[in-house]
């Protein structure tokens, strides 16, 4: 309901304005509004735009597509390199990285590949979400729940729990986009090679050390967690490690610094300040308590249900004490982290990469509404919660 009369608003215009309402209306004070701002996922936001930018100025992000994608010969064929692409590096990468590089990258495919720009923007969203449930690092929340509950090697917990169903859940995202735009698959697949963007050699020298930086970090995090059971390496270190050789040793600096995505990041500062509000009202406490904690099923699907109103990191942030409380168990801690991080794939408020992906695409003339993307999402999510349900041992 962005459209009020002859005016569109954007995302981080309805957020802001939510913000500034409970700041108006006493429902949280100043002070406690500038405590509830995350600066580690400021920061790090921050960095991966820089990084972003970058590559879609150097040119690096274009010839790094062609490669990529150049054994495609259907959309089928395209979606499904896509998918598991995009899964596989949020896993490694966190899927607001890969949602900030890819918004540019899968839109430049749909381009030139003459496909809905949609059901690109849709496979990259689903993707991201699903990679990223198999993997500490893949997503805030995840982080949150393999450092609060004293998990001993992350990364092997989560793959022994996580790494099939989420495999069997990306397998899912190319079904349900097949069913939904089989039409569009059955069309003649053109691809036009066009002229490559002109590369910046000087600044794809210092893309290049960037994207070696962030992954090397990123690795060293994954080998700290299978030798010592902790990443020892914090998000925003990673990402000012990699935004660093841009800031300091590129030209392009300024223009890079004035092109990136502020609207996010005014989009999620407002958004730390109106969960806050609604924190301190404890009316979720309360129900995430009556919805109970013990069994699997019940933490899955009052996961998903749940982070629609107040976002998945603190759904997680309330609800894993209480799972904790009632004697933990890995089962039920790989469940909060499937259940939160998919629902991300059920409506676009559910997941804070949808915001990042449909607000840099909306700067570049495309978007995704509320409808189209749900009616995507919501029978992907139900297939996803049977899936998981079903390897957790439920079924």
């Amino acid at each position: 309901m962005r459209q009020v009369g002859r005016f569109t608003l954007r995302i981080w215009q309805v957020m802001l304005g939510g913000a500034v309402a409970v700041l108006l209306l006493g429902q949280i004070a100043p002070a406690d509004a500038l405590a509830a701002i995350n600066l580690d996922v400021m920061v790090f936001l921050f960095c991966m735009f820089v990084v972003g930018e970058a590559l879609c100025r150097s040119g690096y992000l274009d010839a790094f597509a062609r490669r990529l994608f150049r054994y495609a010969h259907t959309p089928g064929e395209l979606i499904f390199f896509a998918i598991f692409a995009f899964g596989a590096l949020s896993a490694l990468l966190m899927n607001d990285t890969i949602a900030i590089i890819g918004t540019p990258l899968v839109l430049g495919l749909a381009g030139r590949c003459r496909i809905p720009a949609k059901m690109m923007l849709l496979a990259l969203a689903c993707a991201i979400t699903t990679g990223s449930v198999a993997s500490p690092i893949g997503n805030p929340q995840n982080l949150l729940i393999a450092v609060n509950s004293g998990m001993n090697t992350p990364f092997v917990t989560f793959a022994r729990w996580l790494l099939l169903p989420t495999l069997a859940s990306l397998a899912a995202v190319w079904l349900v986009l097949f069913l939904y735009y089989r039409k569009e698959w059955a069309a003649t697949f053109v691809c036009e090679t066009g002229p490559e963007t002109q590369p910046d050699p000087a600044l794809t020298r210092i893309v290049r050390c960037s994207l070696v930086i962030l992954v090397g970090l990123a690795a060293a995090n994954i080998a700290a967690s299978l030798i010592t059971g902790a990443i020892v390496i914090p998000l925003p270190l990673i990402g000012l490690a990699a935004a660093l050789p841009i800031l300091l040793f590129s030209s392009q600096r300024l223009p890079v610094l004035r092109s990136i995505d502020w609207c996010t990041l005014v989009f999620f500062a407002a958004m730390f300040i109106l969960m806050a509000a609604v924190w301190q009202t404890g009316f979720f406490q309360s129900l995430a308590g009556i919805a109970g904690v013990t069994a699997v099923p019940a933490i899955l699907g009052t996961s998903v249900i749940i982070s629609q109103f107040i976002s998945n990191v603190p759904f997680v942030a309330l609800f894993q004490p209480l799972i904790l409380q009632a004697g933990g168990g890995t089962a039920r801690l790989m469940a909060l982290a499937a259940g939160s991080t998919i629902a991300g794939n059920l409506t676009i408020l559910g997941a804070a990469s949808n915001v990042i992906i449909i607000q840099q695409a909306e700067a570049r003339g495309e978007t995704l509404t509320f409808t189209e993307f749900a009616k995507v999402g919501v029978p992907l999510t139900l297939i996803q919660i049977g899936i998981y349900a079903m390897f957790l041992g439920v079924v």
